[in-house]
């Protein structure tokens, strides 16, 4: 089959591989058919983080089920689904308490399409072996344009664990993010808002994150970094930015929480004694894929979720490798 492999920054080409294989009654074939980038692909493809061989690319995408396992009984060939980032068992300790980031069956961060941890293949492929498919694929409602809901496989659901949870237990309350150059920002801010958040005030962000967080309902701050705003009772760290998680920190209310999406690659000093003055909850660390898929499309499916609207780029299957190694916000490639 052929494959798109990371070669080096800039610079990505198909391959041929093996056909992926059923290798158990409990697996399934998918053939991806929308598959978007990340934000941390940007990092790779720029070369601002590293990565030290080549891999298979992509980990967000919805696919076409070709053959299923004799044990498998929530989907069949033909059947659209959303194929999680994360592999996960969905039985074990660790995924029934929802954190199926790290189940306990496979290997320490296994992943599609990414060069860390174990890789199980990159969706910009003909095909992909899915391991406990039962539990990991996500049917796609009629009427949901598979382009649409391509990062709900990891972007999207990292952006519901900023804010979904947090309004669930405090309705209507405003919402601070602070952005930089991930789409996630846009993201939590369409749930935010589907969700009724008060209002979403967006702080930072690059030119083209903040054009597009205002077009979505975002009520836009200054583009440099206070030492605080609000207080807020949610805040949202996507800015990458020391300035951005400090400010965002500060910004939190007593007893408030903040959640922190950006990934830093240097000891960043945080404002700890205030913190622990004002009892902050303050989470970081990667997503949980899987838990958040279903009561994300059924945002999608109400209406009140249109995440094409942070989409960037598009491009064909055979666009891949140049319109990824040169894309700069959101991409989504379909065939």
């Amino acid at each position: 089959m052929r494959q798109l492999e990371f070669i080096e920054p800039g610079r990505l080409e198909w391959r041929e591989a093996d056909d992926p294989k059923l290798e158990g009654d409990r697996e399934a074939l998918v053939r991806p058919l929308a598959v978007a980038t990340c934000d941390i692909d940007l990092l790779f493809v720029r070369g601002l983080a590293p990565v030290e061989d080549r891999y298979p690319f992509g980990h967000e995408c919805v696919a076409e089920v070709t053959d299923v396992g004799d044990s498998v009984a929530s989907v069949k060939p033909g059947d659209l689904v959303s194929v999680p980032f994360q592999v996960s068992c969905g039985e074990c300790e660790r995924c029934r308490r929802g954190h199926t980031g790290n189940c306990e069956r496979v290997e320490r961060m296994a992943t599609y399409g990414l060069p860390m941890g174990t890789n199980y293949g990159g969706f910009l492929s003909d095909s992909a072996r899915v391991p406990f498919a039962d539990a990991m694929l996500v049917p796609v409602p009629e009427g949901v344009d598979p382009a649409s809901i391509a990062s709900l496989s990891d972007n999207i659901p990292d952006a519901w664990r900023t804010v979904g949870p947090h309004l669930r237990e405090r309705p209507g309350e405003a919402v601070l993010i602070c952005g930089g150059p991930a789409t996630i920002a846009l993201y939590a801010t369409q749930i935010a808002l589907a969700m009724g958040a008060e209002r979403v005030d967006f702080a930072g962000g690059t030119s083209y994150i903040r054009e597009r967080a205002e077009a979505l309902g975002a009520n836009m701050l200054e583009p440099e970094f206070p030492k605080r705003h609000g207080p807020y009772a949610i805040t949202v760290d996507a800015s990458a930015d020391p300035d951005g998680i400090a400010c965002a920190l500060r910004s939190t209310e007593p007893e408030g929480v903040c959640t922190s999406i950006g990934i830093y690659f240097a000891d960043t000093p945080l404002p700890l004694l205030e913190m622990y003055t004002k009892g902050i909850r303050f989470h970081t660390g990667r997503c949980h894929a899987r838990p958040a898929m279903d009561p994300l499309l059924d945002l999608v499916v109400s209406g009140a979720l249109r995440p094409e609207e942070a989409t960037a780029e598009t491009a064909s299957w055979d666009e891949a490798p140049g319109a990824i190694a040169e894309h700069r916000a959101k991409l989504v490639i379909s065939r």
